[in-house]
């Protein structure tokens, strides 16, 4: 069965001749799926196109050859390119640079599963010429399409515990949903940083993930991670880019304008998945046996939210906002200049908006999400 994908028509509107088309996401989250479907439904078989995979060591020898003559040859008379896995070709920006400086009629795609080596020799060489496209776990909204919202919340307690890994909404066994997601993080989840970084084992990244999957909603002090973790500030800090650049988490700073009296420093960070947060730490008890339903509800919602924005490409800047004293705001969203703060609550209980936020922001007014109102927040 196939869940339809939001970016599927992202792709078709910015597809074009002269521009790159890079798709990022994590591995196992449906880019292949998406790339394919693109052909199914777009090209029709009317279009002449090609399509490879990065780790084909001979698809590697000519898109890496810095030689137009090669490219020219590789590509023949096909009009667009698509490459899967494009981060294990070696200088791909340069090649793609080239391709589309020499071949302008060229429409090229090319998807990574890592963004920081991808973007590192992406970036420069294509300026002004690429759109980056993001590619997520399945959304809540893609899900609307094939579900009725009383089905969607019927189904909360299972995202919310196993997440939504397109494999795992498919799958109607919790067992083997524990099993997938035990054997993504064993297999998939830090392949990129071991294969491309030099790291040799994923035991500190693990050990990072599983202290920052018990600080959701909390700031993160990197030189407390680095005490209990026995390394350097400036470890923890990369460790944390690498695991934010290869999609595994993602990190909200302080909102602050210039208030002495607010927390703007330190950083939260939220899991894509739920279900990877729970599988590193391997707690899959049903909600109603668990201690941490705020925080799950919270990075459930934050993370659908995240979805929601970036395949509509709106720009909006997202933070958390809390006072030295306490006072917080979970989510606030600036947009065109104008600031909306949510608070996310797992029960319908509103509590009352700090009076540092009414003082710093009053025309900001505050929308309580919970699980009467949560689908038209996220869809």
């Amino acid at each position: 069965m196939y869940i339809p994908q939001i970016n599927l028509d992202a792709l078709q509107r910015l597809v074009q001749p002269g521009k790159v088309i890079v798709l990022y996401g994590a591995r196992r989250v449906g880019k292949t799926t998406l790339l394919k479907h693109y052909i199914a439904k777009h090209l029709k078989g009317n279009e002449e196109y090609l399509f490879v995979t990065g780790d084909d060591i001979h698809v590697q020898e000519y898109l890496s050859s810095r030689s137009i003559e090669k490219l020219k040859e590789f590509i023949g008379k096909n009009k667009i390119l698509i490459i899967d896995e494009a981060q294990y070709i070696k200088q791909i920006g340069l090649n793609l640079k080239l391709i589309v400086d020499h071949l302008p009629d060229i429409q090229i795609i090319a998807s990574g599963s890592s963004s920081f080596d991808l973007s590192k020799q992406i970036g420069e060489p294509l300026t002004g010429r690429k759109y980056h496209i993001k590619q997520f776990p399945i959304a809540e909204k893609e899900i609307s399409q094939i579900e009725k919202p009383h089905e969607i919340k019927a189904h909360l307690d299972v995202r919310l515990i196993y997440g939504s890994y397109p494999e795992v909404v498919l799958m109607n066994d919790n067992q083997i949903r524990q099993e997938y997601l035990k054997e993504l993080i064993n297999s998939y989840l830090f392949k990129d940083i071991l294969e491309l970084e030099n790291i040799r084992s994923s035991e500190k990244l693990v050990k990072i993930l599983r202290l920052i999957a018990f600080q959701i909603s909390k700031e993160v002090s990197y030189n407390e991670l680095g005490a209990q973790l026995g390394m350097s500030k400036n470890t923890i800090e990369k460790y944390l880019d690498l695991l934010e650049k290869v999609f595994v988490i993602f990190k909200r700073t302080g909102l602050s304008r210039n208030m002495r009296k607010v927390i703007s420093k330190n950083c939260r960070y939220y899991f894509y998945d739920i279900g990877i947060r729970n599988a590193l730490i391997n707690n899959f008890k049903p909600l109603s046996l668990r201690d941490d339903v705020g925080q799950l509800w919270e990075n459930y919602i934050i993370s659908e939210r995240y979805k929601i924005h970036e395949y509509n490409r709106d720009f909006v800047s997202s933070y958390f906002w809390r006072t030295y004293d306490g006072a917080e705001i979970d989510l606030v969203e600036e947009h065109d200049g104008e600031i909306e703060g949510f608070e996310i609550k797992w029960s319908k209980k509103q509590g009352a908006v700090p009076p540092k936020w009414k003082s710093a922001y009053p025309d900001s007014p505050i929308r309580v999400i919970n699980k009467d109102n949560y689908l038209k927040f996220i869809t």
